[in-house]
């Protein structure tokens, strides 16, 4: 970083600046956005010269700029300031069940957008999908393109972690380092309103499948820990009730 550059302390709000993900953002005054992000830029966004823009590792750094040039090769931009975005605190994490068909991603799309940090794709015994060995990689590759595509929509720093598949007993030894977790199940008596959440420290909510989850899938996350919650009179799908329960968590922790 050169020292024309501001400092975080320094960074100008740009709120409004669409956000671009590259996998390394180059140090130096001027940086170039190509590929599919320039492509989209430039005949999506059809973004000009003088427009704010920010580029991002999705790993927390941003370099906030203007362009200086748009065309074929996509953007050069003029960097104003670089800045390190801290994690936001607590770490949301989602156990999600495997959906059906394009209601995984979109489950992920939807969580990415209401804060989640870490997704983690579960097995549950009465998901209808089953991502066998040879599937496995073409499903993540899934996840985590819509985690990617989510962050930049919803401008976030950061891009949700998607990690492999576990199975129920990997999620409970997963559960052994939180600091609260949470089933949602229809059936439980205390809401997720009701639930005091840790400011710091990480958080975990479990969704099932469609079909529900088993007596014995329950026995064994509350042996592990976990407490089973309900958000409400309605039962919402396995694809939007992680989004809920996240929204209900950031508006207890984050959005205050």
């Amino acid at each position: 970083m050169t020292s024309s550059v501001p400092t975080d302390a320094e960074s100008p709000e740009l709120d409004g600046a669409p956000l671009f993900l590259l996998d390394e953002v180059p140090d130096g005054d001027v940086l170039t956005v190509s590929g599919p992000e320039g492509r989209h830029a430039v005949d999506v966004l059809r973004l000009t010269v003088g427009e704010r823009v920010r580029v991002g590792d999705g790993r927390g750094l941003v370099t906030d700029g203007t362009v200086l040039a748009a065309g074929s090769g996509g953007l050069q931009v003029h960097v104003t300031a670089r800045h390190e975005v801290p994690a936001p605190t607590p770490t949301l994490v989602l156990v999600q069940a495997l959906p059906k068909g394009d209601r995984g991603p979109l489950a992920v799309e939807l969580a990415t957008e209401l804060g989640v940090d870490r997704i983690v794709p579960w097995t549950a015994a009465r998901c209808v999908t089953r991502w066998r060995a040879d599937r496995t990689e073409k499903g993540l590759v899934k996840w985590r393109a819509a985690a990617r595509t989510a962050s930049k929509q919803a401008r976030r720093p950061r891009v949700p972690e998607v990690t492999g598949p576990m199975s129920t007993r990997e999620v409970c030894g997963l559960l052994a380092d939180v600091d609260l977790a949470l089933v949602l199940h229809e059936q439980a008596r205390r809401p997720l309103a009701g639930v005091a959440v840790p400011s710091a420290g990480t958080v975990v909510v479990l969704v099932g499948p469609e079909g529900g989850l088993t007596d014995g899938e329950v026995v064994a996350f509350r042996a592990a820990g976990a407490e089973p919650v309900r958000l409400g009179a309605e039962v919402l799908r396995t694809s939007t009730a992680g989004a809920a329960a996240l929204a209900a968590l950031s508006a207890k922790t984050r959005w205050v």
